[in-house]
């Protein structure tokens, strides 16, 4: 029966007894850094429908935030990570050769932006390859500071929290930050804190970079590199104008700094593209890919052109990066994208951002914004559109009611609901999220 279930079905009390008695139990074990909105306790997936330990479907609209691009299970991608794990499963890519390490890394150098050479280092998440990118920048350049954006997410490892800059809970308590970073404004088309002068935000932002902090508070030849992501993830699913990545380009030229693009949750065909940079025409000097590589196994990876990646023997690895299981995932997950599921997500994309539209139109009190690419689409909630004042409690209680009716969703940015679903969606279950998240909202609005 399972594998025709395609919509929800709620059969027990939210939580279930099952559920409840792990929920106790994690309480009393596992560390309390980790964050859950609701009590979802998950027994398996297959597509975009999760299953509960008590019996009860769940439509994912969240995709393991991002990560399960090709569904739950897809069995192409469990057939590869059978066959792998039955050859071998580890061997420290730091110390041997083996041929799917290089089939990933030849097939990267196809797909990823730039007609140049280009090579690859593996680690384990997203953190570990934002952590590559940085080392890369500061030893290609000999420069050792940083740009990033209010609003960024970028991972909670030390160096890659200097870049950080999402919720002040990911920093506290952790002192100083590892690394020279300087903070700017996201070019957020709905909520930039600076004048514009009648140029758009992308313009705005990068005038600012070059106006304000390379005159007043870093040497822009002390800088190596920008850290962007191409569309704002954490930071609300935020979609920056075209000139904005004009303006990158000439920050570059001009400065002799790097770009490097943070594609770990807008990548892997979420938004339509293979990459969100494709959408600008935009070709970083470094890009960082995790999440949807591997389908939900652990694989961070930092592409960079090759002459920037010409470090010494030693100089960066990881014991268990570039593991030969997550790898034969990784490849046949590109297989799955490149035959029909970008392509999907385009086009369920489209419907998606559609019928959240009309919704906005209907609550027009309080929806202000419906912003995305593909299925990479940020919903912004308000006390009022006039003020844009943020309505946090509207967005977490949208975001229960939606779970009591079975559909999986998280908040993203201050007062945001992203919907990520995982690319094998179709029109049947993305209309059903239009409503149930429509029914969910009028719910949560009366009990304001």
């Amino acid at each position: 029966m399972e594998m025709t279930v395609k919509l929800p079905q709620i059969k027990t009390e939210l939580p279930g007894p099952k559920a409840r008695e792990i929920v106790e139990k994690d309480a009393r074990y596992v560390s309390p850094s980790y964050t859950r909105p609701y009590p979802l306790v998950i027994r398996r997936g297959f597509g975009a429908i999760i299953e509960d330990v008590d019996g009860n479907y769940f439509l994912d609209f969240n995709a393991g935030v991002a990560v399960c691009n090709t569904g739950h299970a897809h069995p192409k991608v469990v057939d590869a990570i059978a066959r792998q794990a039955a050859e071998f499963i580890h061997l420290a890519s730091a110390d041997y050769y083996y041929p799917q390490l290089v089939q990933l890394a030849e097939k990267l150098q196809q797909v990823t932006p730039g007609d140049f050479p280009k090579r690859v280092h593996f680690g384990n998440s997203g953190a570990e390859a934002i952590e590559g990118a940085l080392k890369v920048a500061r030893y290609a350049t000999r420069r050792d500071k940083f740009i990033a954006f209010y609003g960024a997410f970028h991972g909670r490892t030390l160096g890659a929290l200097s870049l950080t800059c999402s919720k002040t809970t990911q920093r506290r308590g952790f002192g100083r930050q590892l690394l020279d970073v300087t903070h700017v404004p996201y070019p957020n088309p709905l909520r930039f804190p600076y004048k514009t002068d009648g140029e758009d935000v992308g313009q705005a932002c990068i005038r600012f970079i070059e106006e304000v902090v390379f005159k007043t508070a870093v040497p822009p030849e002390e800088v190596a590199a920008i850290v962007v992501e191409p569309i704002q993830g954490e930071g609300g699913y935020i979609v920056p104008p075209r000139s904005f990545f004009e303006g990158l380009n000439r920050l570059r030229e001009k400065y002799g700094l790097l770009i490097i693009a943070d594609e770990v949750q807008s990548g892997m065909g979420r938004t339509g593209r293979m990459w969100a940079c494709e959408h600008f025409d935009f070709v970083p000097d470094i890009m960082t890919i995790a999440k949807g590589i591997a389908s939900g196994l652990p694989l961070g990876l930092t592409v960079a052109r090759a002459e920037l990646m010409d470090w010494h023997a030693g100089a960066h690895a990881s014991t268990f990066g570039g593991n030969p299981v997550a790898i034969a995932a990784a490849l046949a997950t590109f297989e799955l994208l490149e035959n029909g599921l970008i392509e999907n997500a385009r086009l369920m994309g489209e419907r998606l951002k559609r019928g959240l539209q009309q919704v906005a139109e209907r609550h027009a009190d309080c929806v202000a914004d419906v912003r995305g690419l593909g299925l990479m689409i940020g919903v912004e909630i308000v006390r009022d559109r006039q003020t844009l004042a943020p309505d946090v409690a509207l967005r977490d209680r949208v975001i229960q009611e939606c779970f009591r009716r079975g559909l999986v969703l998280l908040g993203c940015g201050e007062t945001a609901i992203r919907f990520s679903p995982p690319l094998v969606v179709d029109a049947e279950q993305v209309d059903f999220a239009v409503h149930v998240f429509e029914e969910a909202l009028t719910s949560a609005k009366a009990a304001r």
